[in-house]
């Protein structure tokens, strides 16, 4: 069972929160904290990730068994990247347990980029030298602005451990990018909500989206990029906000 944490909130349909890769629970708590002033919310650590079991598998298959698994009565389900795959597969394969579908910033096609990149920048990480976090970002070498910090929230400084399965997610990488090949179709309200600067959901995915999401319908938040719920989270929670309503 995923580690979870829950957000009570007013009385409504619950809303379950996926993260995306190298990510975890923590990183939406103040998003979570606010959506649950109208419903329950509740955010989860993805298998291989934060609080939760590791596994030697790390497909989206498995990714939504383990969702459906939390998923009691029907929920609103949002989903970031990794997670908006994820929970797509659920709601393909477990409707029932869905009823509404946010998929923020993620289609459900195969990407060429891989993420190799910050799991070699983890492991270089000497973590019998490291004293606190600043040691361990000078470490990390080179990456892109804001992604040492935002891996930096999956050390564990007492343990001296990273809370991710880097050996699983390297060698499961190609499905992490990937999407399965999916029959049948998810008919509920759905929200492609993307970032205005970010080209990971394109024109030409749509017809794909549509084919599985038919009612899906589609947003875009203004100067955002893919982190859009990081980049612009007064405006990623209004749109979320709205759409739940």
């Amino acid at each position: 069972m995923l580690n979870t944490v829950s957000y009570d909130g007013a009385a409504g349909t619950p809303l379950l929160i996926a993260h995306g890769l190298f990510g975890s629970a923590r990183n939406w708590g103040v998003i979570a904290q606010r959506l649950s002033q109208t419903r329950p919310v509740v955010a989860v650590d993805m298998r291989n990730h934060g609080a939760s079991p590791w596994y030697d598998t790390h497909s989206y298959q498995d990714m939504a068994d383990d969702l459906a698994q939390v998923i009691d009565a029907p929920m609103d389900v949002l989903g970031h990247s990794m997670g908006g795959k994820a929970a797509m597969v659920l709601a393909l394969t477990h409707p029932e347990k869905v009823n509404r579908l946010i998929i923020a910033d993620i289609a459900p096609v195969a990407y060429a980029h891989s993420q190799m990149g910050p799991i070699a920048a983890m492991r270089q990480v000497d973590l019998a030298t490291v004293g606190n976090r600043t040691d361990a970002r000078a470490q990390l070498g080179p990456l892109d602005p804001g992604v040492p910090d935002f891996l930096l929230q999956s050390l564990d400084m007492k343990e001296k451990r990273w809370r991710l399965n880097l050996d699983v997610l390297a060698a499961e990488m190609d499905k992490i990018i990937g999407f399965p090949d999916m029959g049948g179709a998810f008919t509920g309200p759905t929200l492609f909500l993307s970032g205005g600067n970010s080209d990971y959901v394109k024109t030409e995915d749509r017809e794909q989206i549509k084919s599985l999401f038919p009612a899906a319908k589609f947003a875009k938040i203004p100067g955002a990029g893919h982190w859009i719920h990081a980049e612009k989270p007064r405006e990623f929670e209004a749109a979320v906000a709205a759409f739940l309503r």
